[in-house]
């Protein structure tokens, strides 16, 4: 089975006792690139060096990503915060997003006082549903979030035809996206802005972090005055803020570290793709396990792995968590629909597979260092769960 053995003594030396080692669902790929740009920025990046490291970065990223500009921010949802403010999200305006997501797409809009509109997903990318989207559209709709659900692609053509049908702006959250593309475009960058994550889970990691991209020259112009206590560039009075702004700017230390990762990108895409494929060759002779898809015309970058089990194998999340965890690896659930959760007042059970989906699904365990020995100690816990069903 390939189960990678450590051995231990204990304190008295008398006896010694076998552990298998913990594979945790992610961790970020530091080198001593890493290392060396952030040494030098704690060193030398202060005083008319502060900002060189984030210059540099945000310039890295434009070239990545082949968007027009870019904003590097402490977090993706501080960059979502600022984007949904400088297209002035207000007061009772609502925000459809789909009920498939983490918290941070929708506490943002809450910020604002804005209402969070949960929709159901496509059976088949997990992602918002167009149609469920446009079936939700109100007078006082004021955006519509595609977030790239695992790094899996949502229906941007779909969703930007509804758009512009009723003059919308389609946001896209591409926090666990970087490295995917539709129809040759990357992702964040098809939508009037996107945002990126640099969370330590995510493919490249500043520790905690984000970016916002957009081609508009105007929103960048308002998201970088928003980031910096709303005082714009062009302001010629020292400390005279033009609006009220937010604090959610990176560090330079951060963005050294950003800056070596960035430079090691296309590897760590490659490792996370790899990670996936053979996944896929495990269980492609296992009837009843759905992994991340690729449409036609889209890459994936396979941020998360993530299985979803049909019914008839019997399989629960439950099950799903328990055998994970006999085996010391961790158990990383498929999002619970926020609507579900008591922090929100608008319950939509019939968003179906937002609901069905996380009772039957797992993310598998993918990070750069990950070990063929470490994946087949994943795959033995699906293989096993299925043969006791």
């Amino acid at each position: 089975m390939g189960w990678t053995i450590l051995y231990r003594h204990p304190p008295n030396d008398v006896t010694g006792e076998f552990i298998v080692k913990r594979i945790h669902y992610t961790k970020p790929s530091i080198t001593d690139l890493e290392i060396s740009y952030a040494t030098d920025a704690a060193t030398n990046g202060w005083g008319e060096h502060c900002y060189e490291y984030i210059e540099r970065f945000e310039e890295a990223f434009r070239q990545f990503t082949g968007a027009k500009y870019a904003i590097a921010t402490s977090s993706c949802t501080g960059a979502l915060h600022m984007g949904l403010s400088a297209l002035g999200i207000s007061a009772d305006d609502e925000v459809i997003l789909a009920d498939t997501n983490w918290i941070a797409t929708a506490a943002p809009i809450t910020y604002l006082g804005a209402k969070p509109v949960f929709v159901d997903i496509l059976q088949d990318t997990w992602c918002i549903d167009p149609q469920r989207v446009e079936e939700a559209i109100t007078p006082r709709t004021k955006a519509i979030i595609a977030v790239h659900l695992y790094g899996n692609l949502c229906e941007m053509d779909s969703l930007k035809s509804i758009g512009e049908k009723y003059d919308i702006p389609i946001l896209e959250d591409a926090a666990e996206a970087i490295g995917s593309f539709y129809h040759g475009a990357h992702a964040g960058t098809i939508g009037e802005f996107g945002c990126f994550s640099f969370h330590g889970t995510k493919t490249i990691t500043t520790g905690e972090g984000g970016m916002f991209i957009t081609n508009n020259p105007d929103l960048y112009e308002s998201v970088q005055t928003l980031s910096n206590h709303g005082r714009s560039n062009k302001q010629i009075k020292q400390f005279h803020p033009d609006t009220i702004g937010f604090k959610y700017k990176m560090s330079n230390i951060q963005a050294a570290i950003g800056c070596a990762q960035i430079k090691r990108i296309d590897i760590l895409i490659k490792k996370k793709r790899e990670i996936f494929l053979y996944y896929k060759n495990a269980f492609k002779k296992i009837q009843g396990i759905n992994l991340n898809p690729e449409k036609k015309g889209t890459i994936n970058s396979y941020w998360m792995p993530t299985a979803i089990f049909d019914k008839e194998t019997g399989i629960s999340r439950e099950k799903l968590i328990k055998a994970f965890s006999s085996r010391n690896i961790d158990a990383r659930v498929f999002f619970w629909p926020l609507s579900s959760l008591n922090i929100f007042d608008n319950v939509n059970t019939n968003n179906i597979y937002a609901y069905d989906f996380p009772e039957r699904a797992i993310n598998l365990p993918s990070y750069f260092e990950m070990t063929t020995c470490e994946l087949d100690r994943v795959i033995c816990v699906i293989k096993d769960l299925i043969a006791e069903t």
